[in-house]
């Protein structure tokens, strides 16, 4: 099976909010500027229109291992980054220093085409199923040392959704409906405290893994919008084993992870 892309993305610049900026996000928001510029140079109306959300500063761990240098340690993470790439590309991109939740109190949905999780614990990614507006995309990173998976969905209900004709299609899962323990919030380790030394941040996580995870997702993306469609939405990365195994756009695939879809609709 396929998915076609929401037509809305092809009519207009599209908003994405990058949640996180460390390990996993300052690479992926660095390849963000490189789809942008694809994007627009095959056509696109408007390519990407980013928005970053951290609360955290860039500190001596990081240098080495995330897209930070020297003279970049003690400023907040998501400024460093979109500055830089605002000014490189004459971009007009937004970062904000804070945590998803915290920002905006209002307490009505966030409001985007896509939301990209970058994130290392359950309650960030519980705060972005329940912060943003059914029907947007949802495009989650997750690793350990020295594996993890992506995933691409969309927010909501159930598993069909109406198309702009009246039909109906499969709704793509998230993260969070293939996996949900990925949201329990009680299963996050309290004792999980920050590396002092990119030494000690290396035994936990493999010097390119994140790099590994944001590589395959923004190809993922770059798929999606090059061809308006795609036949898996994710994907299991393994650099130990040096293997990669996609996620197919099938229900018999989803059922394998406890997500059943009670009748099929072909697309």
């Amino acid at each position: 099976m396929e998915h076609l892309i929401h037509h809305r993305l092809l009519q207009g610049p599209v908003e994405i909010t990058v949640v996180g900026a460390g390990g996993t996000g300052s690479h992926v928001i660095n390849g963000l500027v490189q789809l942008h510029t694809a994007m627009v140079a095959l056509g696109h109306p408007g390519g990407l229109k980013v928005h970053v959300i951290d609360d955290d500063t860039v500190s001596e761990s990081n240098v080495g291992r995330q897209a930070f240098v020297w003279s970049d340690i003690g400023q907040p993470k998501a400024e460093v980054l979109v500055n830089r790439l605002n000014q490189a590309f004459g971009l007009y991109w937004t970062a904000e220093v804070g945590r998803l939740g915290e920002v905006d109190r209002s307490g009505a949905p966030h409001r985007t085409d896509m939301v990209i999780g970058c994130v290392d614990n359950r309650k960030a990614r519980k705060a972005i199923t329940e912060g943003f507006a059914a029907g947007t995309y949802y495009l989650d990173m997750g690793n350990r040392q020295n594996d993890g998976q992506i995933v691409l969905g969309e927010l909501g209900k159930g598993a069909k959704v109406l198309t702009r004709n009246g039909q109906s299609r499969l709704r793509l899962p998230t993260v969070a409906d293939l996996f949900p323990e990925t949201v329990e919030e009680g299963l996050d380790a309290s004792d999980d405290q920050p590396s002092c030394s990119l030494a000690e941040a290396l035994e936990k996580q493999g010097l390119f893994i994140n790099r590994a995870m944001a590589l395959h997702a923004l190809n993922l993306l770059f798929k999606l919008f090059r061809y308006s469609r795609i036949e898996s939405h994710g994907a299991f990365v393994n650099l130990a084993t040096d293997r990669v195994s996609p996620l197919a756009i099938d229900p018999q695939t989803w059922k394998r992870f406890g997500y059943v879809v009670e009748e099929v609709v072909t697309a």
